[in-house]
């Protein structure tokens, strides 16, 4: 598994809790940089996976 898949899915968990703490505190700022941070982590886990993918290809 890629480091980039790892961190993107840390990364993901991390805006996920900014989110909550944001809607449960009425920070708007905080759940935006939340919702944010998930993004950002679901492309990073993506490029995880196509450098998984072409690691895979080239094995074959």
């Amino acid at each position: 598994m890629d480091k980039d898949r790892v961190q993107g899915s840390v990364e993901q968990a991390k805006g996920k809790v900014k989110e909550v703490v944001g809607k449960v505190t009425g920070d708007a700022k905080l759940e935006t940089e939340g919702k944010t941070q998930q993004v950002a982590g679901k492309i990073q886990n993506a490029v995880g996976g196509i450098k998984d993918a072409l690691k895979d290809a080239v094995k074959k």
